[in-house]
């Protein structure tokens, strides 16, 4: 299956895009797909833990089984004030 991710704020910086698509196994899972992109964009490997997560507009956890044409957003932790 094929899925869209996106990568919001420092996290496009440090992959140097903004979205690319990610062909998974049928019945894969938010960590699935973490697991790959940290292998393929190393700096992602340190932020993974602090990442939100959303699927089609909606928050979820790593275990959130993916299907074909998804949308991953990854979202770095923000702060202000």
């Amino acid at each position: 299956m094929k899925i869209k991710v996106l990568f919001f704020a420092s996290l496009a910086d440090r992959v140097g895009v903004r979205e690319i698509e990610l062909e998974l196994p049928l019945k894969s899972r938010v960590d699935d797909a973490l697991t790959e992109l940290a292998e393929r964009y190393p700096a992602l490997a340190s932020a993974r833990e602090t990442l939100a997560v959303a699927v089609n507009l909606a928050y979820v956890d790593s275990a959130h089984v993916l299907a074909d044409h998804d949308e991953l957003a990854l979202i770095p932790p923000v702060s202000g004030g």
